[in-house]
């Protein structure tokens, strides 16, 4: 299995202290996420189905588990974003086909820690390693078009909007256009150089 290089997420605001961590999240940890989840349900379950799979402990570990099994076939990841010590949010690499070089990010959130751009900084950590360790070519981010901080992130990170499929995502008995961006590895590169 290959390792995410985490630990602290930089300068996330807050005078410069760095109280932002990103570390794996795996099944012995269900417990945690499942609070986490708890205490965000709504507001994560606005644009994304997580909070209606995550309804229980036996649901919480599953779900971890079945990234487990994802890292150990190297087709994904899923890490937490801790603030202060307490699990806030997550990225993860929902698949990533190494002999293609293709992979699909997202993240999610929980309220206490918006604005604070633990996100974008997580997501940056994440595509770092899956292009520079796991030659992966093309990231993409599928979005709800509605969901405008989501659409922010892919900006920030540079990110080029490649379309929209119209009306693919039925979500809570809603018809979702979902927006399509992607970041290529050497624009990535270029970016990262540049910065």
């Amino acid at each position: 299995m290959y390792a995410i290089t985490l630990g602290e997420l930089g300068d996330c605001g807050d005078n410069g202290d760095h109280r932002a961590e990103l570390r794996p999240l795996e099944p012995w940890q269900a417990e945690e996420f499942l609070a986490h989840i708890d205490r965000g349900r709504e507001f994560i379950g606005q644009y994304i189905g997580l909070p209606d799979l995550i309804v229980d402990l036996e649901a919480s570990r599953s779900y971890l588990h079945s990234y487990a099994e994802k890292a150990a076939a190297d087709t994904g990841r899923i890490c937490g974003i801790w603030w202060d010590g307490q699990l806030v949010g997550g990225v993860l690499l929902r698949t990533m086909d190494v002999e293609q070089g293709t992979a699909e990010a997202g993240c999610w959130l929980e309220p206490s820690a918006v604005g604070k751009g633990l996100v974008t900084r997580a997501v940056r950590v994440l595509i770092d390693w899956a292009v520079e360790e796991r030659g992966i070519h093309r990231v993409e981010w599928l979005v709800a078009a509605g969901n405008e901080p989501s659409i922010a992130v892919a900006r920030r990170l540079g990110m080029t909007k490649d379309g929209v499929l119209r009306e693919s995502y039925l979500y809570r008995g809603k018809r979702h256009d979902i927006e399509i961006w992607s970041v290529l590895a050497p624009e990535w590169r270029a970016a990262r150089q540049g910065a």
